[in-house]
């Protein structure tokens, strides 16, 4: 058989494994975690394989990434073109979770709860170098409540820093020398240094709490304190060549009051950022638009009358100027009651803000589900009518900006520039108590009646007039608008002063056109009374001008719920701007006179003895708040 050599050579190779090599990982020894799992997608979420969900402490349509950069001691440089600087994270989602600097508006119903927080302040100071704390209490007599509140707290403070410390906390162990100090400051109509230099004692602190002593000026020079401090400590935020500096320097604030000296804001932010030294301010939240608000006052010694008395106090603005027209709800005064702006007085919330500290918004009657009467209203504290919950007011934050920006800012928009101006005109009150029911004894009569009652409709329809043709100056401009809080701000206002003039004319017009005669259901009917409704009958131009109000009052409720602005609006729609006649019968006959004593047996003699009340006890009038 043919046979064909198979000239073919197969070569088998046998791999050795390779060695898988291990590696390591190591735990980090600071994390964050929840036991409660995210609902949304993203990083934080069991949802790993999805998109990663934008998060900041503050919303915002476009997610942005701060660069973390420190303020070093002013030098001359040569001018460099950079980006945008990006100074807060925002993201399409809130997180509570992340710490933001610079909080405008942290609201709790206690300084003890505001206490709690600045102790973890204190810790994450400590655990980049040592830090001085500076307490700067206000010596007037109405924050003596909470001085003797931060007094008792005091122990809790450090007796929680102790027990840390005893724990091995990493804060205290890169600083063994003394890593905590601290000094008490108190201030009125001047500065005084309680404790002569940093203490880390205990005893020496609460001492020196105790014997602040209180002061009746009046005055609360503030900002003319937080500079002193900056200046006077100043030495440990020096950065020597190469190194850095001794320690951080915490300044806190107990005031309640904006301050007597806001004209010393820009130094005192200057100074501050230049050291960069945080600013926490323990404050009140400021009335909505307005600048004074009433606090109640109960005299501290038993021995007087402790009946409650109420003191003007300088608590507000939220706004650099008032961005809130000063006009009373139809026959009453409801506007008069402050209101929760979400935010504490400006000046002081801008040092915050810009010093990378939080303002502490403090009120022991803070409720948002329900309004809040004077008589619920806690000794030593401003009657708050109303609170908002705090994360609806984030979109609705002020500019805290110099002021030459926030001029610049409401120049730049007729209908903030309008805003502004009709917000500073002087206080307009509608028609108090208008003349509604009018009988007809005979027609001269009748008509001198109503003519009488033109009179105050006449009187209040200039005034009304001129805060209308301001606002209706910026109306060009509304569109152009995208800031919610200036959105809501200019709708409130022209919708307000558009009821107000609509509901007023309205009511003079009805009043003309009686005079020129009307017919009654009944022949018999005499009387005439002027009910509020929501048809106007006395004009399609009156009519038109109804519809605009309602048009702003309505957007105003429908953009902006649960806000200062929208609560307004909804009272002022509650009320009609427009009014009917509606006739009805009065009987002219005079009641007969029942004879006197009935016929009755006298009363018996009374006991003048037991009638007698007990000596008020002595009353004297509240101190300057």
């Amino acid at each position: 058989p043919l046979v064909t050599p198979n000239n073919q050579v197969t070569l088998t190779v046998i791999s050795v494994p390779a060695t898988e090599a291990i590696v390591e990982l190591k735990v980090p020894e600071e994390f964050y975690f929840s036991d409660q799992p995210s609902e949304e997608v993203g990083a934080n979420s069991v949802q790993g394989d999805a998109m990663a969900l934008s998060e900041a402490p503050i919303i915002s349509e476009v997610s942005v990434i701060p660069s973390h950069h420190e303020i070093l001691p002013e030098v001359e440089i040569a001018n460099v073109e950079i980006n945008n600087a990006i100074e807060v994270a925002t993201g399409l989602n809130y997180n509570a979770n992340m710490a933001v600097k610079g909080a405008a508006g942290e609201g709790t119903t206690g300084a003890v709860g505001a206490i709690d927080r600045l102790t973890h302040e204190i810790l994450l100071s400590l655990e980049e170098r040592k830090t001085l704390v500076v307490w700067c209490f206000d010596s007037t007599a109405s924050l003596l409540p909470q001085r003797n509140a931060i007094h008792d707290r005091f122990d809790k403070i450090y007796e929680e820093l102790g027990i840390i410390e005893a724990a091995g906390n990493k804060a205290f162990k890169k600083h063994e020398d003394e890593p905590l100090l601290s000094s008490i400051v108190a201030f009125g109509n001047g500065v005084e240094l309680v404790t002569k230099k940093p203490t880390s004692s205990l005893a020496e602190l609460k001492a020196g709490v105790k014997g602040i002593k209180n002061d009746d000026s009046g005055n609360e020079n503030v900002f003319r304190t937080v500079y002193e401090v900056a200046k006077n400590y100043d030495k440990f935020r020096y950065v020597p060549a190469g190194g850095e500096p001794e320690r951080n320097v915490m300044i806190v604030v107990f005031t309640d009051e904006a301050g007597s000296d806001q004209k010393g804001l820009d130094e005192t932010v200057k100074i501050c950022r230049r050291y960069t030294m945080p600013v926490y301010v323990v404050g009140v939240p400021a009335p909505f638009g307005r600048k004074e608000t009433l606090m109640k006052w109960v005299d501290p010694d038993p021995k007087y009358d402790q009946s409650a008395k109420w003191g003007v106090v300088d608590q507000g603005p939220e706004s650099l100027h008032p961005e809130r027209i000063k006009l009373n709800f139809s026959s009453s005064k409801e506007d008069d009651l402050a209101i929760d702006s979400g935010f504490g007085p400006y000046s002081l919330t801008r040092l915050c803000v810009e010093t990378g500290g939080i303002y502490f918004s403090v009120h022991p009657n803070r409720d948002v589900r329900r309004a809040v009467s004077r008589q619920e209203t806690q000794a030593f504290s401003s009657h708050i009518s109303q609170f908002f919950d705090p994360e609806t007011m984030r979109r609705y934050r002020p500019d805290y900006v110099s002021t030459s920006e926030y001029e610049k800012r409401v120049s730049a928009s007729k209908a903030r520039f309008a805003l502004v101006k009709a917000s500073e005109m002087s206080q307009l009150d509608q028609m108090a108590s208008p003349n509604l029911r009018f009988v007809k004894t005979d027609e001269a009569a009748f008509s001198t009646a109503l003519s009488e009652a033109q009179q105050e409709a006449a009187r209040l329809e200039p005034k009304i007039n001129q805060l209308y043709e301001v606002l209706r100056s910026g109306e060009g401009d509304r569109d152009k608008e995208e800031t919610p809080r200036w959105q809501a701000g200019y709708d409130l206002a022209i919708g307000r002063v558009l009821a107000v003039k609509v509901r007023t004319e309205a009511y003079n017009a009805m009043l003309a056109s009686a005079k020129r005669g009307l017919k009654p259901k009944d022949p018999k009917n005499n009387t005439w009374t002027l009910k509020p409704a929501d048809e106007i009958s006395v004009g399609s131009q009156l009519a038109k001008l109804g519809e605009r109000a309602r048009m702003y009052l309505s957007r105003v409720v429908k953009d902006h719920p649960g806000t200062p602005w929208a609560l307004l609006a909804e009272k002022e729609l509650n009320d009609p701007v427009g009014w009917v006649w509606v006739d009805s019968f009065t009987d002219l006959t005079p009641p007969r006179m029942a004879p006197p004593g009935n016929n009755a047996p006298p009363a018996p003699a009374r006991n003048d003895a037991k009638m007698m009340l007990k000596k008020p006890p002595p009353s004297r009038p509240p101190p300057k708040l």
